[in-house]
């Protein structure tokens, strides 16, 4: 009796395509960095708190001290100041972005990531797109805290959810401006400090909290082609928001929000995204 012996045939997976690999990748480190986030819950309490106490104080402190369009009600600058504070709140979870890289980077998981067989960028983008669904949950938040202390929207809830839709993509792009932060400092803790120093002025230098109209000519030009105010003048206008007499600006980022916006962030994605992975390539903790 002759015993044959057979092998099974095995074949060797299909290769799968840059972009493909590229977007599983980082769907991969996204889910990393979400468990992470997960077993780490004051991380996302904290992010919430801020930009809670911002709403309360602002509204009841300098609700009736302030005039949008010769309004001074406390609820017209209410309605005026959420988009500002929705805005802020997304954009500072830049420092968010730029401390987990870094945190990472210090210890050396970057270099061990870097050797392993994955896409170029998919830590980084794991990262970014875990901090997305981390800033749209404190959003939710934020928006159910508004309504309770009498914000509301005058559109249809389609033209809210493209409001809330540009948020969210002003504050992917500045996650990137925070992992190139990360990726640029040696601790966790000057990359907080990195990527918070330089908001303050970006966010108050706007129209965010208070017309532009009132600010001296320089600081004015400024505001109105801050990226930032073109983000919170598209959401307050496809919110309903803008208050009846308000003087719009006559620049085009401010008679055009919604464009703007988006051009912006696409901007801000493109330029900071290509320095992030370039810089992701070359650094050492």
């Amino acid at each position: 009796m002759t015993l044959t012996s057979t092998t099974p045939d095995l074949k060797a997976p299909r290769p799968r395509g840059g972009i493909v690999q590229g977007v599983n990748d980082s769907l991969v480190m996204a889910k990393r960095n979400l468990i992470r986030m997960s077993r780490i819950p004051e991380m996302i309490i904290f992010g919430v708190i801020q930009p809670v106490m911002f709403v309360v104080l602002f509204s009841y402190v300098f609700g009736g001290s302030i005039a949008v369009g010769g309004n001074t009600s406390p609820a017209a600058y209410r309605e005026f100041l959420m988009a500002g504070i929705f805005a802020q709140t997304v954009t500072f979870a830049t420092a968010g972005a730029g401390a987990g890289i870094a945190d990472d980077m210090h210890k050396g998981l970057i270099d061990r990531f870097r050797s392993l067989p994955m896409a170029r960028g998919a830590v980084l983008t794991g990262r970014t797109l875990a901090d997305l669904v981390q800033t749209t949950l404190t959003l939710v938040v934020l928006a159910i805290v508004a309504l309770l202390v009498g914000w509301r929207t005058h559109t249809n809830i389609g033209e809210v959810l493209a409001g809330f839709a540009l948020l969210l993509l002003l504050g992917y792009a500045f996650s990137w401006i925070g992992a190139l932060i990360g990726l640029s400092v040696r601790t966790p803790e000057a990359a907080t400090s990195g990527g918070l120093i330089w908001l303050f002025p970006l966010t108050f230098i706007s129209n965010a909290f208070v017309p532009s109209d009132n600010m001296p000519t320089f600081l004015r030009h400024i505001a109105e082609w801050n990226p930032f105010s073109a983000t919170v003048q598209a959401a307050r206008q496809l919110f309903g928001n803008l208050p009846d007499g308000y003087p719009v600006p006559d620049a085009w980022p401010m008679q055009h929000p919604v464009i703007a916006s988006i051009i912006w962030s696409v901007l801000i994605i493109v330029v900071f995204r290509t320095l992030a992975v370039r810089k992701y390539r070359s650094a050492t903790a």
